[in-house]
């Protein structure tokens, strides 16, 4: 499993927004998350800078405006935390962790669907 770096739930907002909009300035980064989180932009830049020095960002500084670009990708970030998760909370069983999702009402009919698919598909990959 690759090592990626610790990311808090306030980090993963910041990266979840470089990750849709990358390449993305300083500016346009606290202008959105001010907008959809009570944080100020000190707040957000200092989630900026430790998204930075644990190195699940990079940088170029582009005049007077630093660029960001995600230095780990998300599907590689979301595989390593889902299975993570799944290990932690459910023993690594994903028969489990699946059986305790659908018996919970947090579903609707196209969710189960997908997941039928998702399982036919992979299924038929084997």
């Amino acid at each position: 499993m690759v090592k990626l770096p610790q990311i808090s739930e306030a980090e993963f907002e910041v990266m979840r927004l470089v990750w849709d909009q990358a390449p993305v300035n300083t500016n346009e980064i606290t202008e959105q998350l001010v907008q959809s989180t009570e944080w100020s932009p000190k707040t957000i830049q200092t989630l900026i800078r430790r998204l930075v020095t644990k190195g699940a960002l990079t940088y170029e500084k582009k005049g007077r405006v630093f660029v960001y670009t995600p230095a780990v990708e998300e599907s590689e970030y979301l595989k390593v935390k889902s299975s993570s998760f799944v290990e932690h909370y459910f023993k690594g069983d994903i028969t489990a962790f699946v059986s305790s999702y659908l018996e919970s009402d947090a579903h609707s009919e196209s969710d189960i669907e997908s997941l039928r698919s998702i399982l036919s598909e992979r299924t038929g990959k084997q």
